[in-house]
């Protein structure tokens, strides 16, 4: 299948999940996963009418932003020495998970949108702040002028995700937090049902990786 029919696929199967909860379809944005994804494809998903896109590693962003019309969403854990580089391109950072990160952010991107990553399961190997450090980190990073649009978070592997998907929907609303960023590939029509608002989509639309 085209890159354009995938797509299809994956919008008609997150219409269906959000009618199951129902929700209007259009209250999620499909992000493309673009990890290890060349710069022809990127630009086969934009013209597929997929603006928003997301990747895990400076570099790769940076050798991709000659794509036209890429809205550019972080989603990898982040050092702050990549984030002057990445300032200038990216539009939502959802992978915010301590205030040294925030701050940087703020500092070379003022205003800029965010989201806090949460690793429900503190495993260690993970990024993500603990559930408990979340709201004192939104306090944070909303002093320092940062548009905190909700949380993000990669559910532990440990069977069905939907507990993990429906405790990041409380703690954004305890915190009134309208975004969340959850759902892969695997399981996005789950988080959809859950409450999403991004998912991250990388294999359903391009395959497997190279």
């Amino acid at each position: 299948m085209s890159v354009a029919e995938q797509v299809a696929e994956v919008r008609a199967r997150i219409a269906g999940a959000a009618v199951i909860a129902g929700r209007d379809p259009s209250t999620v944005t499909l992000v493309a996963a673009t990890k290890t994804v060349d710069v022809a494809r990127v630009a086969e998903v934009i013209a597929a009418g997929v603006p928003d896109v997301g990747e895990n590693r400076a570099q790769e962003l940076l050798a991709k932003t000659e794509v036209a019309g890429a809205r550019w969403h972080f989603l990898g854990q982040l050092q702050r020495n990549k984030v002057r580089a990445l300032a200038p391109w990216v539009t939502c950072w959802e992978s915010v998970d301590r205030a040294e990160l925030g701050l940087e952010i703020a500092q070379r991107a003022p205003g800029a949108r965010v989201l806090v990553q949460v690793n429900l399961g503190e495993e260690p190997q993970k990024g993500g702040c603990a559930p408990g450090a979340v709201a004192p980190l939104v306090e944070t990073l909303v002093g320092a002028g940062l548009d905190v649009a909700g949380l993000m978070t990669v559910p532990p592997h440990d069977g069905d995700p939907r507990r993990w998907f429906a405790r990041l929907r409380e703690l954004a609303t305890g915190l009134g937090l309208t975004e969340l960023s959850m759902g892969m590939t695997e399981d996005y029509a789950v988080a959809v049902e859950e409450g999403a608002t991004i998912v991250r989509v990388g294999r359903a639309i391009f395959g497997a990786r190279r």
